[in-house]
C-alpha cells in the first residue's frame, strides 16, 4: 500500500521556461495546460504576494486534468507578523478570496515564515488553532515551512502533530530540514539543484529522493534522515506526497520533477 506521489514546480509564467520547458511558439495563455501535463501539482506562490479574483482559480481548475493538485502558498501578511494568533483576519481575506474555486485540485496550503520567526509554543498553538479544516465544504490540508532552528524542538513536533498539520521537508542550504511526520501527507520542497545540471540534480540525488518519498508514501520514514524527536514516531500507514523542485535559477525545476516521476511510476 502507498498514498499518492505528487511532483512538481513552484508557478508556471517563467520566461527562461520558454523554449527549455515550453516548446518555442507556445501561447502563454496555453503554458498552464502544458505544465499540468508534464507534473501532477504546481505550488501558486503569487497568492503570498496578493490576491486574485475566483474567476481566476476557476480558470486554473479548468486548465488541469483530474487528479492533478494545486498547493497555495498562503499570503505573507498571514504570516509575517510578531503575534501570529492576530492574523484571523488575514487569513479570512487570503481563504476567501475564491480558493474553493479550485474544487478538487485543491491540495495543501502552505503557510512559509520569515528565517528570523523563532520557535514560540504558545504564539504557535495561537496560529494553528486558527486554522480551518475546511472551506466551503472542501477538507484543507496544512503545512507549515518554519526556516529557523529553533523549530528543531521535540515540543514543536508534538503541537504539529496534535492538530494534523505537516512539518514542509526542506532540502535547503540554509534552512533546518526537520523530516518527522507530523500529519496525514508529507509536503517536501527541494531547494538545492542547479541550473548547471540538466535535470537539476545528479541521476543519483534524484534517486536517493525519489527513494526517501517513496518511502514516506508507504507510510515509513527515511533512516538517512535523522528525526528531531525519534522518541515520537509517526504510525506506519500509507500517506501522500507533495514534493516541489524550486531551486535558485529553477530553469532545470520541471526537468527535476519529470525525473522524479519517472522513478516512481
Amino acid at each position: 500500500m502507498s498514498g499518492r506521489l505528487y511532483f512538481g514546480i513552484g508557478g508556471w509564467t517563467f520566461e527562461p521556461w520558454r523554449g527549455v520547458f515550453y516548446p518555442k511558439g507556445l501561447r502563454q495563455a496555453d503554458e498552464l495546460e502544458y505544465a499540468a501535463r508534464h507534473v501532477t501539482t504546481i505550488e501558486i506562490n503569487g497568492t503570498y504576494y496578493s490576491t486574485f479574483k475566483p474567476d481566476s482559480f476557476a480558470k486554473w481548475r479548468a486548465c488541469t486534468p483530474d487528479g492533478f493538485k494545486f498547493a497555495v502558498k498562503a499570503s505573507r501578511f498571514c504570516t509575517n507578523r510578531k503575534v501570529l494568533a492576530d492574523m484571523g483576519q488575514s487569513m479570512e481575506v487570503f481563504l476567501n478570496q475564491g480558493i474553493s474555486e479550485l474544487g478538487d485540485r485543491l491540495g495543501p496550503i502552505l503557510w512559509q515564515f520569515m528565517a528570523t520567526k523563532k520557535f514560540d509554543p504558545v504564539d504557535f498553538e495561537g496560529f494553528l488553532q486558527l486554522l480551518p479544516d475546511k472551506l466551503d465544504g472542501l477538507p484543507l490540508r496544512h503545512v507549515l515551512e518554519p526556516r529557523h532552528d529553533s523549530f528543531k524542538d521535540p515540543a514543536f513536533i508534538a503541537l504539529c502533530r496534535k492538530y494534523n498539520v505537516a512539518i514542509c521537508l526542506a532540502d535547503h542550504a540554509s534552512y533546518p530540514i526537520i523530516p518527522d511526520v507530523t500529519s496525514d501527507f508529507v509536503y517536501a520542497r527541494l531547494q538545492t539543484g542547479s541550473d548547471d545540471v540538466e535535470t537539476a540534480y545528479p541521476p543519483e540525488t534524484l534517486d536517493l529522493w525519489a527513494s526517501r518519498l517513496k518511502t514516506y508514501a508507504e507510510g515509513g520514514r527515511p533512516e538517512d534522515l535523522p528525526a528531531v524527536d525519534p522518541a515520537a514516531a509517526a504510525s506506519v500507514t500509507p500517506r501522500d506526497v507533495f514534493a516541489y523542485v524550486i531551486h535558485e535559477g529553477k530553469v532545470r525545476a520541471p526537468a527535476a520533477a519529470m525525473a522524479l516521476i519517472e522513478r516512481t511510476r
